[in-house]
Order: structure tokens, then C-alpha cells, then sequence
């Protein structure tokens, strides 16, 4: 899945049965929480990028962001990010950054404004055996329902090939058009979402 496509969350930690604890191998089984959504750091960026090669390369033989520009945005706005670990693995990431203009452009790809509203999607991916079980789907939700929570974030935007804009409307985002970037011969319809509907849901989830 791909989008070409600071208040941290609580983890979604799964605690054992009563009783389970007894067990020493239960015990080294929960060490490291069952599954956790975080924000990513510059420490997750090769395996951020591991992820992203795989699901992309085999597609479209490019990657949305290269590494050394996953390490420039974890270390510039890791609160931006949104990383899916299951026991300490992460399995599904999305990385952002600001943008302060109307419309995405070519140097959104590689940008970061600080004094931008809008929060640019540059990648969604899933591990590919994670893939098919929706976690693409509770990941970008629960990723809008974190920059809902960001009052500096008016709105999400990113850019998608047209098969996946159904997928991405099924949250609230809306087509705007073509969009103005081209990656070699790929072409993209540019989408934005207002978050004003899931900062309440944040609101009211308690998250």
C-alpha cells in the first residue's frame, strides 16, 4: 500500500491471562509488547526502508524515498511517522512530513516546512507478510486520528495512483485532480483529507 502512493500515542499494548504468567516461556514471549503503534526515530529507518524497497521495487522499480531521505524526515519530524511493531518488529509504517503550499509540488518529495498545515503522506507500506490482512487500513487510521491530535495539522494530502483512490477515500479524503508530480512515467491523482473529523474521534476515543 503506498501514498504515492508533539503527542505521542499510547501503546496498544496486549497483556497475557491471569495464570500465564507462571510459565517462563510466557514470560519471555511478553518481554516486548504483543503489538505497539509508535512514532518512528532515525534508530527505525533501515527497517523502514527494507520495507519499502520490497513493496515498491518489485511494482514500480523506484522507491518513494530513498534512505537517507527516511533518515532526513525521522530526524526532522518523527512526530510525522507512525510505525506498527508486533513484538518488536515493525510491520507496517507511514512517514510524513509539513508542506506549507496549496498543491503538492516536486519539492514536496523531499521537504519538510515546519510552519506547513498541511501534513504530506509520502509512504504507506505493509511487510509483505502482513499484507492482505488489513493492517493498511487501521494504520492509516489510526495515523489521522495522530496528526488529529497535532493542532499545528489543518489537513492530510498525498499522492496515489489511480487504482488506490477508493482506498484512500473510504478515510475522508477527497481527489483534487492530476497531481503536479510525475516520478518517470508514473502519473498521480493528488488527494487531501481536513482533520477536524478525526481529531474529534480522537477526542472522544481518549487515545
Amino acid at each position: 500500500m503506498s501514498t504515492w502512493s508533539v503527542h505521542p500515542l499510547k501503546p496498544a499494548t496486549l497483556h497475557p491471562p491471569p495464570g500465564d504468567l507462571a510459565s517462563p516461556s510466557r514470560q519471555r514471549r511478553h518481554t516486548l509488547p504483543a503489538s505497539e503503534f509508535r512514532c518512528l526515530t532515525p534508530e527505525d529507518a533501515t527497517s523502514v526502508f527494507e520495507i519499502e524497497r520490497e513493496a515498491f521495487i518489485s511494482v514500480s522499480g523506484t522507491c518513494p524515498l530513498c534512505l537517507d531521505e527516511v533518515r532526513h524526515f525521522l530526524t526532522l519530524c518523527p512526530e510525522l511517522s507512525l510505525g506498527w511493531f508486533e513484538e518488536g518488529r515493525l510491520v507496517a509504517f507511514i512517514i510524513g512530513s509539513l508542506w506549507d503550499e496549496e498543491r503538492l509540488t516536486q519539492e514536496s518529495l523531499t521537504l519538510h516546512r515546519p510552519a506547513g498545515r498541511t501534513a504530506h503522506l509520502h509512504v504507506l507500506a505493509v511487510h509483505r507478510t502482513f499484507r492482505q490482512q488489513g493492517k493498511g487500513s487501521v494504520l492509516l487510521w489510526r495515523y489521522l486520528q495522530h496528526l488529529g491530535g497535532q493542532p499545528a495539522v489543518r489537513r492530510a494530502a498525498l499522492m496515489c495512483e489511480h487504482p488506490l483512490v477508493p482506498f484512500y477515500e473510504k478515510f475522508g479524503f477527497q481527489a483534487l485532480g492530476p497531481c503536479a508530480v510525475s516520478v518517470g512515467s508514473l502519473a498521480f491523482t493528488e488527494l487531501r483529507c481536513s482533520l477536524r473529523r478525526h481529531a474529534s474521534l480522537r477526542r472522544n476515543s481518549g487515545c
